[in-house]
């Protein structure tokens, strides 16, 4: 099996973060793959420091937008521009252990997996393990498991190209790789879980996913809007989803 691996990366004002972030995927033992990096409009020294990079690695892409156009559009440029039989994504502040892609990639290989996703764990900004390992667990996850429960989370998600082809984000400032996930999982596909730690997400104070109580209203909103359900079941789903976001953000 020699896949060629796209990791997507959308990036913003990541000088703090963005080297450890692409030494995570120089470092794997996997070699396949290319590494397609947005730049959404940065005012720090993210560009300057991608750039070096490029210089010694041609696998390291940079793509700047013009206008700032928020993470989920990002990830569609480079999605559109890649050319790997797998697409992978990795923000610009997570990192990947060394092994992520050569076991992930064969445990999608043994499950005939076109959708899949693994355990990972959590670090604050200065790259400190803070909470112990989000499991996954075995079950495979389908569209009404992700309504309840947000197992699936953008840093260690792949979909086999070949399978389900290119799929993109839609234009949503918030929840844009959820809503992927669900549309990939409403053609008939499951996410395969893989119940193994591959990647680190890093919990920043800013980050728009770090209030989970702000976003309540307006994952109902989604759920009913975006995903036609009856105004009862979008609080219905919305409530389990709310609980358990809570116990995996903030008592893990």
């Amino acid at each position: 099996m020699n896949l060629k691996v796209s990791i997507i990366t959308p990036m913003h004002n990541s000088e703090m973060f963005i080297e450890e972030t692409i030494s995570s995927v120089q470092n794997q033992e996997y070699k396949n793959w290319e590494m397609l990096i947005v730049d959404d409009c940065s005012s720090d020294k993210s560009i300057e420091i991608v750039e070096q990079i490029q210089s010694y690695d041609d696998r390291i892409k940079l793509f700047k937008n013009d206008v700032n156009l928020g993470a989920g559009l990002s990830r569609n440029i480079a999605i559109e521009k890649s050319s790997g039989d797998i697409i992978a994504f990795l923000d610009s502040d997570d990192i990947w252990f060394r092994n992520k892609l050569s076991l992930h990639l064969d445990y999608m290989n043994k499950k005939s997996s076109a959708f899949s996703h693994s355990s990972y764990g959590f670090i604050d900004e200065n790259g400190k393990v803070i909470k112990s390992t989000y499991n996954v667990g075995n079950k495979s996850i389908t569209y009404y498991d992700l309504l309840k429960k947000t197992d699936i989370s953008c840093l260690t998600a792949m979909y086999d190209v070949r399978k389900v082809g290119k799929m993109y984000m839609p234009s949503l400032r918030v929840g844009q790789d959820y809503a992927l996930w669900l549309d990939i999982l409403k053609k008939g596909f499951k996410s395969d879980a893989f119940d193994v730690e591959l990647a680190y997400y890093r919990q920043r104070n800013n980050s728009t996913t770090s209030n989970k109580f702000k976003l309540i209203k307006h994952h109902w909103y989604f759920l009913y809007h975006r995903e036609k359900l009856s105004f009862f079941d979008s609080l219905y789903y919305t409530m389990n989803w709310a609980i358990r976001g809570f116990f995996k953000y903030y008592i893990k």
